[in-house]
C-alpha cells in the first residue's frame, strides 16, 4: 500500500536580529525617561530583560510584543488545515493557488492519522482520491479551466503557503492550536512552528504554549485532563459559576 508522509513541513525562514532586546526595549520605553535608542544600545544583563518582559506581559500589555514579526515556510499541509489557518487574525498568508497551478498526474494529499492506521479505510481513501484525480483531469483535458476543475479537489489535497506574523499572535495562535481540542494535523503544524522559533529563541518556549499552560486551568467544555478546569477551580474556591 503507498506510504505517504502526512506531516506538515515547516521552516521558519525570517525574523528580527535581536528579538529579546527589541522586545526589552519595548517594555522598557513605557516606564523611562531614557530614550528607546539609548536603551537598545546599552548592555543589559538578560535575567533582567525577561524579568521585565515577564512583567509587562502577565499585566498584560501585550502591545510590547507585537513589534515582532516572523514567517514561516509551510508545506504539505492539507486543505481543511489552511482553511482552518486562514481564520486566525493579524496574519499575512501566500498561498499555493489551485486557480493558476494545474495538478498534473496525482495530486498531493494528506491522510488522517485515524484512515491512515485502518488498512482497509486507507486503501479505499487512496482508490478515492485517484478517482477525484482522474475526473479533474477528464475537465482539464475537455478545457474546463484549472479555476473550474478545481471544485472537484477535496479538503484532502496538499498546500503549501508563507505565514507571516507578529509574536502576540502567534503566541495566541499557539495557545489555542496546541490544546488537545485542536484538530491534529493544525496543532502539528504549529507545534513545529513554534519549535522552529524557540529553537533560535530559547526563552520563548515558556509563552508557546497551551492555553491552559499559560493561565493555570483548562476553560474548554470538554477537558483533555491535563488542568483542573473552570468549574472545578471555582468550586474549590467557593465560587458559583
Amino acid at each position: 500500500m503507498e506510504e505517504r508522509n502526512n506531516k506538515p513541513i515547516v521552516k521558519l525562514i525570517s525574523k528580527p536580529e535581536n528579538m529579546l532586546k527589541t522586545v526589552y526595549t519595548a517594555c522598557r520605553t513605557c516606564y523611562s525617561a531614557q530614550s528607546p535608542v539609548e536603551m537598545y544600545e546599552n548592555d543589559v544583563d538578560e535575567e533582567k530583560m525577561l524579568k521585565l518582559i515577564r512583567n509587562v506581559v502577565a499585566s498584560g500589555h501585550h502591545s510590547t510584543i507585537e513589534h515582532i514579526q516572523v514567517s514561516f515556510a509551510i508545506s504539505n499541509v492539507s486543505r481543511a488545515c489552511t482553511h482552518q489557518l486562514v481564520r486566525h487574525r493579524l496574519m499575512s498568508f501566500s498561498q499555493k493557488s489551485q486557480r493558476y497551478v494545474q495538478e498534473k498526474g496525482q495530486f498531493d494529499y494528506i491522510i488522517p492519522p485515524t484512515i491512515d492506521r485502518n488498512p482497509e479505510l486507507k486503501e479505499k481513501f487512496i482508490s478515492f482520491m485517484g478517482e477525484i484525480s482522474n475526473k479533474y483531469q477528464e475537465f482539464v483535458d475537455a478545457g474546463i479551466p484549472a479555476e473550474d476543475a478545481r471544485f472537484v479537489l477535496p479538503n484532502a489535497a496538499s498546500s503549501s503557503l508563507v505565514a507571516s506574523l507578529n509574536l502576540r499572535e502567534l503566541i495566541h495562535l499557539a495557545n489555542l492550536r496546541l490544546c488537545t481540542r485542536a484538530q491534529y494535523e493544525i496543532r502539528c503544524m504549529v507545534k513545529d512552528m513554534c519549535e522552529a522559533l524557540s529553537k533560535e529563541e530559547p526563552w520563548l518556549k515558556e509563552y508557546l504554549v497551551p492555553k491552559c499552560e499559560a493561565i493555570g486551568f483548562c476553560d474548554e467544555h470538554k477537558s483533555c485532563g491535563r488542568k483542573i478546569t473552570k468549574a472545578e477551580l471555582f468550586e474549590k474556591a467557593g465560587v458559583n459559576c
